[in-house]
């Protein structure tokens, strides 16, 4: 039995490979189009962001992380073109990719790391992968490498965390704000 004649087996392998940092190969380009599939990302942020608030040692990095400002005015964001949106969601992401390699190694050198950090700090590097690569499908990094009015875009906001809780909630409110509004806009065109 072939993947062409079992698309049951297709959809099962496109939902494991995505956590496991790999590309989910033969996955439909709209696979992010399923609010299945970003809830479960949203989920293990939430999860991670619950198991840091409690934790203090450990989970401060000595310096400090660069994050987006995931604060959204939603009616500027409605006004926004689809372009723009992708360039502000593409970068956004692309800076909590960076924050959250840099955590990661800080948390390798603290002298002590919960194994319970370093799983959900884990999880986060590969969903943030995942993400990247279901974004590529949908068409944002093309939108924003080559926004017609690049010079005109405003420079993505943001601000500096210390620990791995308020970086695990930027992250967290990423998911659930900008990465979910964006996906849900550029899902309903349905030109891609």
């Amino acid at each position: 039995m072939g993947v062409r004649e079992c698309p049951a087996l297709l959809l099962l392998l496109s939902l494991l490979l995505p956590p496991l940092g790999l590309p989910a190969l033969g996955a439909p380009p709209r696979l992010i189009c399923d609010s299945r599939v970003l809830e479960r990302y949203i989920l293990e942020a939430r999860e991670a962001e619950n198991v840091t608030m409690g934790c203090a040692e450990g989970c401060s990095f000595g310096e400090n992380v660069t994050v987006p400002d995931t604060k959204v005015n939603f009616y500027s964001w409605k006004r926004m073109e689809v372009k723009q949106q992708a360039v502000e969601v593409w970068q956004g992401l692309a800076l909590l990719s960076e924050a959250i390699l840099q955590g990661q190694a800080l948390l390798a050198n603290s002298s002590q790391p919960s194994e319970t950090l370093r799983l959900h700090v884990d999880k986060a590097v590969s969903s943030l992968r995942s993400l990247t690569s279901l974004l590529r499908a949908l068409g944002a990094q093309k939108e924003a490498i080559s926004p017609p009015d690049a010079a005109s875009a405003a420079p993505l906001r943001t601000f500096a965390v210390d620990t791995l809780c308020k970086l695990f909630r930027i992250y967290s409110n990423f998911l659930r704000g900008k990465l979910k509004l964006y996906t849900g806009e550029a899902c309903r065109r349905g030109d891609r």
